[in-house]
């Protein structure tokens, strides 16, 4: 559902605005506009992320599948089946909280792309660019990541 103006009025949350330029990314009061190199950097560390996590799946899921392939043989005794079975809900966790990443990479991109990259998604205030920069997945300003973890 697309914002307009008077949507955006009345909820203080700007609405996408299509492919943002740098000048038109969120910012704090008082922060330098993003430039379009840095506007670049934070999309190309995105997709490097974007292709790392990938990569790292591809891993965790090949090595998921050569534990199950392990399991199956009915040799061994109980201590290595337990080891097999722990080693394969670690890779099967880590393969979980990569995917989880891998979303919020490419979310943040998506969110470059629209124009509301730097914008809290609870409040619609800018998360500053200090933080984006240090944290470009940052999807919440830090008044709302503050009450989100003392939930």
């Amino acid at each position: 559902m697309e914002k307009t103006a008077a949507t955006e009025a009345a909820s203080g949350v700007p609405a996408a605005r299509g492919i943002a330029g740098a000048g038109e990314l969120a910012v704090l009061p008082g922060e330098d506009p993003w430039s379009p190199q840095e506007a670049e950097e934070a999309r190309s560390e995105l997709t490097a992320e974007v292709d790392r996590l990938q990569a790292e799946i591809a891993s965790s899921e090949a090595a998921v599948a050569g534990l199950l392939r392990d399991g199956s043989d009915s040799g061994g005794d109980e201590a290595d089946t337990g080891a097999k079975n722990i080693s394969r809900e670690y890779e099967l966790a880590l393969a979980a909280n990569t995917r989880e990443t891998l979303g919020q990479a490419e979310r943040a991109l998506q969110r470059l792309d629209e124009g509301t990259y730097g914008l809290c998604e609870v409040c619609g205030r800018p998360i500053g660019k200090a933080r984006m920069q240090a944290f470009p997945r940052a999807t919440l300003c830090l008044d709302d990541k503050q009450r989100q973890e003392r939930r």
